[in-house]
């Protein structure tokens, strides 16, 4: 399993080591477009397909936390208004103002899974546009100047 792994790894970054040296003019437009649209369809578009896996992991693991979170912050808010009821028939052994703050606690972490839920895919649109800009940057080893004098050669008419 994991030597296939390392071969697909191998002609991914193969494939876009060979598809960087090809002048291809992309639009950073179209490449933030289609990343709004669908998140990594503008690496697709600009040929980073290695960035796509690590895109998703990130959402995926902010939908996991947000889940998570939200759970948590639920039965701990309906156990702390049971409380306030008079039900203390919960198997927990907080006091009343420790599941406050618990509940608190999964809340603040819910609200900072969103945030970046929503970082992440303003990250992978800014992510497109940047490879759409940057494809056909130069990154030879050679950033040399070449300074030359330039001597014009004009016919001066003189009339007497």
């Amino acid at each position: 399993m994991i030597k296939n792994i390392h071969i697909i790894c191998f002609i991914i970054f193969s494939y876009s080591a060979f598809s960087q040296n090809i002048k291809i003019e992309k639009s950073p437009k179209k490449a933030a477009v289609y990343s709004t649209i669908i998140p990594g369809l503008g690496q697709t578009y600009t040929k980073k397909y290695w960035k796509i896996p690590i895109i998703y992991s990130g959402l995926a693991g902010s939908i996991y936390l947000i889940q998570t979170n939200q759970k948590k912050y639920n039965l701990y808010k309906s156990t702390a208004i049971q409380r306030l009821n008079g039900d203390y028939s919960d198997e927990f052994e907080y006091s009343d103002t420790e599941l406050i703050t618990l509940k608190d606690f999964y809340r603040r972490n819910r609200d900072l899974s969103y945030l970046s839920f929503v970082g992440i895919y303003i990250l992978n649109i800014i992510d497109a546009s940047i490879n759409a800009h940057l494809l056909n940057y130069d990154i030879s080893e050679n950033i040399s100047i070449n300074i030359s004098p330039n001597i014009n050669k004009t016919e001066v008419n003189l009339r007497f």
